[in-house]
């Protein structure tokens, strides 16, 4: 049997104000707050099934976007990147979360007029894949290579366009492999690895989450989740549909590290 590797998680409570969120690429649509913090609830549980220890962080009521606390962070092994978030209304968001992910890593920061969101950072072994989007300026990824090359991670930027961040277009869901939407983002810096593309009917089904060997994915993308059960992966199908409505998928939920790294 292989052992799992025990995992720390920060999530954070859906806020009442969730309808107020930002939004990029999706009409407004009305949305149910309790629904989704009931899918939210759900989103924990997978979590802490697959061996995660999770903190759940208290709603943050006047900040709609809180919830997504990927984007405030960029978790490494040595040290947490406290991201500036590329829209004004979400940058408190980041010091929101940064004492309480100071109790896990030292803490380095992006600043002015650097902008890095964590959707836009895709990590795959010692490679930090970052999105040149709306939400991340070259000015941030300069940052984040200046604070991760001295660690020893390379950063590539990849270009994105109609999606909001990297992550919404691709994500790894095993080793060597690529589950992406060729049409939102620029698969010429991932050539070196296998590519599954995407369902047309699912334009947003490349968002997944790989938790121990479990790789979640949003009910709303069956096919994608049978293309990676081809694949031989144990898949986890989750709904998240209320928020989706803001533009979330499953990476950006949560904030995870591991205890090999002394999280």
């Amino acid at each position: 049997m292989i052992a799992q590797t025990t995992i720390y998680g920060f999530v954070r409570t859906v806020s009442r104000s969730l309808g107020d969120c930002e939004l990029l690429h999706v009409a407004r649509q009305t949305f149910d707050v309790e629904r989704a913090r009931q899918q939210h609830a759900v989103y924990v549980a997978a979590l802490t099934a697959a061996g995660v220890t999770v903190t759940v962080l208290p709603e943050e009521p006047d900040l709609p976007d809180a919830t997504f606390v990927e984007d405030a962070v960029v978790m490494l092994d040595e040290v947490a990147v406290i991201c500036r978030l590329g829209m004004p209304s979400r940058q408190p968001e980041a010091d929101c979360i940064a004492q309480e992910i100071a109790k896990a890593r030292s803490i380095r920061r992006i600043i002015e007029p650097g902008t890095l969101e964590g959707g836009d950072v895709l990590r795959i072994g010692r490679t930090l894949y970052v999105g040149y989007s709306s939400r991340t300026n070259s000015e941030g990824i300069r940052q984040l290579q200046e604070i991760a090359f001295p660690l020893g991670y390379s950063v590539k930027a990849v270009n994105v366009s109609q999606c909001l961040h990297l992550k919404t277009g691709a994500t790894s869901p095993a080793e060597g492999l690529l589950i992406a939407n060729g049409k939102w983002i620029d698969l010429a810096p991932f050539r070196h690895l296998e590519v599954i593309t995407v369902p047309d009917a699912e334009p947003w089904g490349a968002n997944t989450l790989v938790v121990n060997g479990t790789v979640l994915v949003a009910q709303t993308s069956p096919r994608t989740a049978g293309l990676l059960e081809a694949k031989g992966l144990k898949v986890q199908r989750l709904d998240i549909s209320e928020l989706q409505k803001a533009e979330a998928g499953l990476t950006c939920l949560s904030v995870l590290c591991g205890i090999a790294a002394e999280c």
